[in-house]
Parts: C-alpha cells; structure tokens; sequence
C-alpha cells in the first residue's frame, strides 16, 4: 500500500454524480488536506491498493484510517466528515439504534445511486469517470 501523509484515504466513484459532489463538498471542507480521494474509477490510482478490491468498492463505501483500519459504509461518512471537523452533524449513524435503520437504507441507496442521481441531476453517471482535482 502507498504510504500517506493523510489521516483518510477515502474511496469514491467518480462516475457516480451524486458522490461525487458529495466528494467535492467534503474536499472543501478538508482545509488541512487531511483526506486523499481515490476515484475507485480510475485503475492506476487502485492499482496503488490493492487490498482494495474496485468491486466490493463499488457497493459501499471504503475508506483505510491513519492506523491502516479499513472502514466501510456509513463508518466512512462519520469518519470523513470527523476529519474535517464536522463529525457532530453524522455521529448520530454510529449509535446502534440509528445503524439498525440507517445501514439498510444506505445499502440501498448504494446499490441504487445511478438511479437516484437520474431522478435528482438529469444524470445517471458523470460525463466523464476521470474526475480531476475535487476543490473549487
């Protein structure tokens, strides 16, 4: 695996139009640089892990902490958004009764998000699969 400065490496889909604005959003917020964003699109950036595997990435959200601890789903969001200072507004997804429901709707959105980002932006998937630099 490729040794990092980051407190985060965060995998996304950047055919995804909906990640990816939640991806730029969070990039913005990450003032200190403390998240790296893998486009899980993009072979040469995965080649850089292979621990991760593209596909299961693909149907959940992968991050890997500065410990090396691989996290997934909604441990990601809470874990993102901690490192930018704003973990308040999502640490109610790590509490058990929240995660009873939360997770199942998150799978469902995951496997779904295509579909969604049609019905909310006009655009199942991104013009373009390579997303560059994520910061405005």
């Amino acid at each position: 695996m490729t040794q990092t400065s980051h407190d985060l490496i965060l995998f996304y889909d950047g055919c995804c139009p909906l990640c990816v604005a939640e991806m730029k959003k969070l990039a913005n917020a990450d003032t200190n640089d403390a998240i790296e964003f893998i486009n899980i699109q993009n072979s040469v950036d995965m080649n850089e892990y292979p621990n991760v595997d593209p596909d299961y990435a693909n149907r959940i959200l992968h991050a890997i902490d500065n410990n090396g601890t691989l996290l997934l789903g909604l441990d990601v969001t809470y874990k993102a958004w901690d490192t930018v200072g704003k973990g308040w507004l999502f640490k109610p997804l790590t509490w058990s009764w929240v995660r009873f429901f939360a997770d199942p709707v998150y799978l469902w959105f995951a496997k779904n998000r295509y579909s969604i980002s049609a019905f909310f932006t006009g655009k199942a998937r991104c013009e373009s699969c390579q997303v560059g630099r994520l910061k405005d």
